[in-house]
């Protein structure tokens, strides 16, 4: 099987999982939409688990059988968790509407329908099946909402409302000189449910809002160590602003060699927490292995940070022409195209239109097409900022470290 469809049975599993997150970063210079299905199904399978065990319920085995199913016929999941949230200083029972998150509403012998929207969906239009899950901690009297389950993503009832990106209309133009990322692009969309039918044997939580938050946090610890994807996106970058230094003949100052120095250790440290975070990994009861929190939420927390500097780097080096760059169309224009290769050369031997490519690609990563997977998700994505904060505070374990200094200080109880 893939390991994006592979339930991780040890602490290397895990680690495997990055080292490929990084590869797909650097071969596709974006977010290959992936890591959240697989994310979400190593968090269900320790979650319906330990359901079952408490209360006597199937979905362990319920959920089995659909890994098997995208395992078998290699399958494309999309984790669909973010709800539109409406007036987030209220949960789900306090909205005005309550379909601004996903609910129950309807209850069949047969199974369940559903109405709400799932917000910021990587990857949902070229899924095969989406896995809805709550987006946050429920009360006991929000059962509705407590509900998990997989769709197919051509379910009657399903539609997808496409986001508009930055520079997007680029790819539809005649050539690629003006794209910046030739070969990818990435593409999100809300996806509304509209009486959506899930039928009982594709439901793995159905009121049960105590698992709610276990699954939150389960599934945010995979995800967020999942973003040593930025990493490689990374390389991409530092690449691109090396290039452009070497065309320049700028590569040899200590100010430039310095800033390349800088990008790589940041671009390594979220790596390294990654990495840290799935070598701690620990097993669960239904025999699966899960990425220390703490040292994820952390390495989340570095990604909505670091690529912003990284990127303003690589601007820093590429120099101004990153924003004043005419068109392809005018590097090959019969009078622009002569006067734009005598004014836009640098050094011997190097094409006007392989610098503009290079300058096109770091467009393409910080202002343009993909500079939403790079930095819009490196912020927003597996939860905003503050998000990982409260884990992080959750986790901190003040009182250990706190008796640890008492100890050395000589402090009696």
């Amino acid at each position: 099987m893939h390991r994006f469809q592979h339930v991780a049975a040890s602490a290397e599993d895990v680690v495997a999982q990055n080292l490929m997150q990084r590869r797909l970063g650097q071969l596709t210079g974006t977010c290959f939409q992936r890591c959240v299905g697989m994310d979400a199904i190593n968090a269900l399978f320790s979650v319906t688990h330990e359901c079952d065990q408490e209360s006597g319920t199937g979905y362990h085995a319920r959920f089995l059988e659909f890994v098997k199913l995208v395992q078998t016929e290699n399958l494309v999941v999309g984790g669909a968790m973010t709800d539109p949230k409406g007036d987030r200083g209220k949960g789900p029972s306090g909205q005005k509407d309550p379909d601004l998150f996903l609910r129950v509403v309807e209850r069949r012998p047969d199974g369940v329908v559903v109405r709400g929207a799932k917000a910021h969906q990587t990857g949902c239009i070229n899924s095969h099946w989406l896995l809805v899950m709550p987006t946050m901690r429920l009360k006991p009297n929000e059962k509705d909402w407590a509900i998990v389950g997989a769709v197919p993503a051509d379910a009657p009832g399903l539609a997808y409302v496409y986001g508009r990106q930055s520079c997007d209309t680029r790819s539809m133009e005649e050539g690629q000189g003006d794209v910046g990322n030739v070969r990818y692009g990435g593409q999100e969309a809300l996806v509304i449910f509209e009486d959506v039918f899930i039928p009982n044997e594709r439901i793995y939580l159905n009121g049960e809002t105590a698992w709610a938050a276990p699954l939150v946090e389960r599934f945010t610890a995979y995800h967020r160590r999942s973003y040593v994807c930025k990493s490689g996106v990374g390389d991409v970058l530092i690449g691109a602003a090396a290039l452009l230094a070497e065309y320049q003949g700028t590569d040899k100052a200590s100010h430039i060699r310095d800033k390349l120095v800088e990008m790589t250790h940041l671009n390594e440290t979220v790596h390294g927490l990654g990495i840290a975070a799935s070598h701690q990994s620990f097993e669960r009861p239904a025999g699966n292995f899960e990425p220390d929190g703490l040292l994820a939420n952390v390495c989340k927390q570095h990604v909505t940070r670091l690529p912003f500097e990284i990127a303003r780097l690589a601007q820093d080096i590429a120099g101004g022409l990153l924003g004043t760059l005419p068109s392809a169309a005018d590097l090959a224009g019969l009078v622009t195209g002569p006067l734009l290769d005598k004014y836009l050369r640098v050094k011997e031997g190097v094409r006007v239109k392989d610098r503009a490519r290079a300058l096109r690609l770091v467009e393409n990563l910080t202002l343009g097409r993909n500079a939403v997977g790079y930095l819009t998700e490196s912020m927003h994505g597996a939860g905003s900022p503050q998000a990982q904060r409260i884990q992080i505070e959750r986790q901190a374990d003040l009182p250990a470290k706190k008796a640890l200094a008492k100890h050395l200080a000589g402090i009696d109880e």
